[in-house]
C-alpha cells in the first residue's frame, strides 16, 4: 500500500475500528485526506504528513522506532488518558491527547489548522460589495466579481435582498443555505465548506435563500476564515444598513466596493452610505454603473461621493433578461466582466487609480 500522504493529508495510525471511524469523520469535516497505516513506512512519511493521529499503541511503536520530533502529533483514545498514556504521548512528542468522541470537535479544529499550515498558497482576499442606493446593481456586480475571482465563494449577507443565488441562477441547486448552516464558534475547512454549498460556474454560493433573519455574525466570521484559506476569494454582498454581520465583513474586508448608478440623486445617496462605510473600513472604492441619463461622467460621480473610482461599467442591453433566464453567466467580453477584472487588479494596489471611461 502507498503510504505517502499528500501535503494536506493526515497520517492515521489507529487500530481500533470504532475509534478510526471517529477520526475519519473528523478528517472529512476538516476537509483533509486520510492515509491509514499500521506504522509509518519511512521517516519521510512521518515528517511530510500535515498531522499524525495515533492511538496509544501506535504512539508507543513510533517512540520505540526513534522517529524525529515533529509538530501536530495527536494521540487519541476512547477513554480519559491514564498516567501511562500521558507518558507515552510525551515520549512521541504529542501536542494533544484527546478523548474521542468527547473531543471530536477539538480534533476537527486541530486537523483544520494542520491543513492550513501545510498549504503554501497565500490567504485569499475578502471583498465587500454594497449599493449606494436601492437598485444600484450591487448584487449583480458582486456576482460578476465572483465569476472572475480565483477559487471564489459568494456570500449573501443581505437577508432582505431575496437571495443572491437568484443572480447566479443556483436557486434550485443542492447544498446548504444560511438557515441550514450551524457553525457556532467553530472553524470550517475550506474544502469542506465549498463541498457543502451550491456551486454554479465554479462559484460556491452561500445564500440567505429569502430568509429574513439576520446572518449570525459568529458563523459568518467562520465562513470568511474558511473561504479565504488556500488563496480563495470571498465576495460578500452587504446590506445598506449597520448590522452585526455587516460589521464583521467590513472589519475583514481587504477592499470595500460601493456601487452606484450614474445620476445625481444616486450619487447623493451613495455619499451618505460612503460616510458610514469609511468609518468602519477606509479602503473603499466606487464602481459607477450606466446608463448616465443626464450625461454625468463616472469621474464626476466619484468626486461627488469623495471616493476613488475603481471602475465604470457601461449599460448592457439584455442584462435584465439574462438574470431572469438562469442568472448571470461568465462572458469574456462584457462590461460587467471588464469592470470586475479592473476591481480585482486594483485589489492588490491602493484603490486610487481612476477609470475615466464614460457609462452612457
Amino acid at each position: 500500500m502507498n503510504t505517502s500522504p499528500p501535503r494536506s493529508g493526515v497520517l492515521v495510525l489507529v487500530g481500533d475500528a470504532d475509534l478510526r471511524g471517529h477520526v475519519d469523520r473528523a478528517a472529512a469535516a476538516a476537509g483533509v485526506r486520510v492515509v491509514a497505516a499500521a506504522e509509518p513506512s519511512s521517516t519521510k512519511v512521518w515528517t511530510s504528513a500535515s498531522a499524525v493521529v495515533v492511538d496509544v499503541d501506535g504512539a508507543r511503536r513510533c517512540a520505540q522506532r526513534g522517529l524525529p520530533r515533529r509538530d501536530r502529533v495527536l494521540v487519541v483514545g476512547p477513554t480519559e488518558p491514564t498516567a501511562e498514556d500521558w507518558q507515552t504521548a510525551i515520549s512521541v512528542g504529542a501536542q494533544r491527547v484527546l478523548s474521542i468522541p468527547e473531543d471530536e470537535g477539538r480534533l476537527v479544529s486541530e486537523l483544520t489548522d494542520a491543513a492550513d499550515a501545510a498549504d503554501d498558497v497565500r490567504r485569499g482576499a475578502v471583498l465587500a460589495v454594497l449599493g449606494g442606493c436601492g437598485g444600484a446593481g450591487a448584487t449583480v456586480f458582486a456576482t460578476a466579481l465572483a465569476l472572475v475571482a480565483p477559487d471564489p465563494l459568494l456570500v449573501d449577507v443581505d437577508p432582505w435582498g431575496g437571495g443572491i443565488e437568484l443572480a447566479l441562477g443556483s436557486e434550485r441547486d443542492a447544498g446548504l443555505r444560511w438557515p441550514d448552516l450551524a457553525l457556532g464558534g467553530g472553524r470550517v475547512g475550506h474544502a469542506a465548506l465549498r463541498a457543502a454549498l451550491p456551486s454554479r460556474h465554479g462559484v460556491a454560493v452561500l445564500s440567505a435563500n429569502g430568509e429574513t433573519r439576520d446572518v449570525d455574525p459568529v458563523a459568518l466570521a467562520a465562513v470568511l476564515d474558511g473561504g479565504c484559506r488556500g488563496g480563495g476569494t470571498v465576495v460578500c454582498d452587504l446590506p445598506r444598513r449597520a448590522t452585526a454581520a455587516a460589521g464583521v465583513v467590513l472589519d475583514a474586508a481587504d477592499l470595500v466596493v460601493l456601487v452606484t448608478p450614474a445620476d445625481v440623486r444616486s450619487a447623493a445617496a451613495a455619499t451618505a452610505v460612503a460616510r458610514w462605510v469609511v468609518q468602519n473600513n477606509p479602503n473603499v472604492g466606487l464602481v459607477v454603473r450606466g446608463p448616465a441619463p443626464g450625461g454625468l461622467r463616472a469621474a464626476d460621480v466619484a468626486r461627488i461621493c469623495g471616493l476613488p473610482l475603481l471602475a465604470a461599467v457601461r449599460h448592457r442591453p439584455g442584462l435584465a433578461a439574462e438574470l431572469e433566464r438562469g442568472g448571470l453567466r461568465p462572458r469574456r467580453r462584457s462590461a460587467l466582466t471588464s469592470g470586475a477584472r479592473r476591481v480585482l487588479r486594483v485589489l492588490h494596489r491602493q484603490p486610487g487609480q481612476t477609470d475615466e471611461r464614460d457609462v452612457s
